[in-house]
């Protein structure tokens, strides 16, 4: 794998430009869901799973996990659609 110098980016045209910059500005919504994602797993199983004696959930577990991740989606959702309405 090769690495890109600053030159090499400052000798891009513009079309290239722009076109990188949409690449890093897709990776960098595709980690921030991911770490959204990492997130909320982590916080629900804490919230909802008791220790595991084997590889099944209860039905209350599996409930406390759906309503917890149903929650953070929404929670998520209220604030994108507040700060879409501050612009």
């Amino acid at each position: 794998m090769s690495s890109i110098s600053i030159t090499d980016l400052a000798s891009l045209n513009d079309s290239s430009k722009k076109e990188i910059a949409t690449f890093l500005e897709a990776e960098n919504s595709k980690q921030k869901v991911q770490m959204s994602i990492h997130q909320f797993t982590n916080t629900c199983f804490r919230e909802c799973v008791q220790p595991v004696n084997n590889g099944d959930l209860s039905s209350q577990e599996e409930q406390c996990l759906s309503n917890c991740v149903n929650r953070f989606l929404d929670t998520n959702i209220r604030i994108v659609k507040g700060l879409q309405g501050l612009q």
